[in-house]
């Protein structure tokens, strides 16, 4: 077995062989009550393998390495950057279904920048992992203002929970809000109105 390196918040952890993974696949087939061995489903284990190294990819890197290049020459700029709607595509950690949303993220530089490409990876290594929304909102949040030192951060996500919408309860068409307000954006009402009218206001669930 190998052993995976994760970040503080996820140790170490004994990652099976991929045979042994596919196997676990073959059992969930008998457990819906389908043949394994069936024309159309010989070849899903080693697919829904390949799938899962591609979904939780994130357990692989580390997210405050990649905004590790900053730039000091911002040219006194001293005002909000604002990213909006990028594309989240993650798994919820009580069922493993689809959460799919978008997620906004502003900070108010501190002397540095950093490239926005750089902001977008940061969420998506931390979506590529199994978790809540709740927590994947304060682990971006928290990242860029521990790496980036910037006057303060928010963030916010508007996401749908396939948990919700294709079992359970099944109510279609749910969306749920969080946020993660740091530094200014908690502390300066002004400034947080101005993030929220840029990405179109939400009502959020402060964090």
């Amino acid at each position: 077995m190998d052993t995976v390196t994760t970040d503080m918040d996820n140790p170490k952890v004994e990652r099976p062989s991929r045979d042994e993974a596919e196997e676990a696949v073959r059992t969930l087939i008998r457990w819906a009550g389908d043949n394994p061995n069936r024309e159309g489903l010989v070849g899903t284990p080693a697919r829904v393998a390949k799938a899962y190294e591609e979904f939780f990819a994130g357990y692989k890197e580390d997210p405050a390495a990649i905004l590790g290049a900053t730039f000091e020459e911002t040219g006194d700029y001293d005002d909000v950057v604002v990213l909006r709607d990028i594309r989240l595509e993650s798994h919820c950690e009580h069922h493993i279904v689809p959460i799919i949303g978008k997620v906004h993220v502003g900070y108010l530089p501190n002397g540095r920048v950093v490239g926005i490409s750089k902001i977008a990876r940061l969420v998506e290594v931390y979506a590529k992992r199994m978790q809540i929304q709740e927590t994947l909102t304060t682990q971006i949040a928290d990242t860029i203002a521990d790496v980036l030192d910037p006057h303060g951060v928010a963030v916010v996500i508007e996401a749908a929970h396939q948990c919700m919408t294709t079992r359970g309860i099944r109510k279609p068409g749910v969306s749920m809000v969080t946020s993660r307000m740091l530094g200014v954006f908690r502390e300066d009402a002004n400034t947080r109105r101005e993030f929220l009218s840029m990405i179109g206001n939400p009502s959020t669930h402060n964090g």
